[in-house]
């Protein structure tokens, strides 16, 4: 028999590495009057299901940042842990080893990207009703996707348009096509076991919490995205 959700302990882990090459500094940079990383520090050491809040991060800068927003700092993390290449799994199976040996050991991982700064509670909620059913072992937030999959094409060397996956109808109104969703990078939550096995964020038995908010898809990538997440959270009244 499973054992209990609420039984099971959780490692928060906030990635946080000090190069961009896209929007240089943006973890430190103020989002609304907040540096954007404390935006999911706040949220995460709000969160009662998470047993200890980190940061993961190459730069002193910012984890003296994290520190004094209140993270955990326990660690600067390898050069080869913090380059363009270097993965989520990676990251979190560093500081889950890490924590082992320091004799912490975790049932569940969360990872919260600061490049994600507005999130709702009760998605996370739901995401732990999800990863206590059997037979789930990761949850990620999706939204609805902002182009639908059959409304898209890829582009041939000469120019031409072929449809994305061999499927198209273009005839049919986007109210009338199949539900798509794509992953909003607001939330995940996964077994440390399945994590530890698959290497991955999306295990073979990962689920979707649906968040619907125009808010929660936010990503924050390039200046645009930064221009278009604080009129969001201006608009909609979001706070650290």
């Amino acid at each position: 028999m499973a054992a209990p959700v609420s039984t099971l302990k959780t490692l928060a882990i906030i990635p946080a590495r000090g190069g961009s090459k896209r929007l240089p500094g943006k973890n430190l940079r103020p989002f609304l009057g907040q540096p954007l990383l404390q935006w999911s520090i706040a949220f995460a050491r709000r969160l009662p299901q998470f047993d200890r809040v980190i940061v993961s991060t190459d730069s002193p800068e910012i984890a003296d940042c994290a520190r004094a927003a209140g993270a955990e700092v326990p660690f600067l993390r390898a050069a080869e842990l913090a380059s363009d290449t270097a993965g989520s799994a990676e990251v979190a199976l560093d500081a889950l080893d890490r924590e082992a040996a320091a004799g912490r050991d975790y049932d569940l991982v969360a990872l919260l990207q600061p490049t994600s700064p507005m999130r709702g509670p009760e998605r996370w909620d739901e995401a732990y009703r999800l990863i206590g059913r059997p037979g789930t072992d990761a949850v990620v937030g999706v939204s609805p996707a902002r182009d639908h999959p059959m409304h898209t094409f890829t582009v041939d060397a000469d120019g031409g348009l072929d449809p994305w996956g061999g499927v198209q109808d273009l005839a049919l109104r986007t109210q009338e096509l199949p539900p798509a969703v794509s992953v909003n990078g607001s939330l995940y939550l996964i077994r440390t076991k399945a994590l530890r096995e698959e290497r991955t964020f999306f295990p073979k038995r990962t689920v979707g919490v649906p968040c619907t908010e125009p808010w929660e898809p936010v990503d924050i990538d390039t200046e645009a995205d930064w221009v278009v997440a604080e009129a969001l959270a201006t608009h909609y009244g979001r706070r650290p």
